[in-house]
């Protein structure tokens, strides 16, 4: 995950609840869950280390490149630059590892996210 942090992140090490607001001009990881009614902004990518279930926005500078990680994405809205979605109505999230949000062709794109030698084809 390093390639998708850098030197302007900051890390928020607790649960961002209900009503709570965080924005920041650069990339955002979360040690703990982002609940419904919380909202996270970010410039660069977010990172959520726990369910993520409340509105998040990467890449807020217009930047498609951005990504949306967390261990659960059932987001009530995530958005990527100026690309707007939510989890479907009905479905429950039943993946048990952690996925990745991205543009790809021009839509929101979720994946399970997975480490570089796994996308080279190396067993880890």
């Amino acid at each position: 995950m390093e390639e998708f942090v850098d030197d302007n992140t900051i890390l928020i090490q607790r649960t961002v609840r209900s009503g709570q607001n965080i924005s920041y001009n650069g990339n955002i990881v979360v040690l703990g869950d982002v609940n419904p009614g919380a909202e996270i902004v970010a410039a660069g990518n977010i990172i959520v280390m726990g369910v993520l279930r409340g509105v998040v926005h990467a890449g807020a500078s217009g930047d498609d490149d951005c990504i949306v990680i967390g261990f659960r994405l059932h987001p009530t809205q995530l958005r990527i630059a100026n690309h707007i979605t939510r989890a479907p109505d009905g479905e429950e999230d039943l993946s048990q590892w952690p996925e990745v949000a991205r543009i790809k062709d021009g839509v929101v794109t979720i994946e399970l996210y997975q480490t570089g030698n796994h996308r080279q084809g190396k067993a880890t």
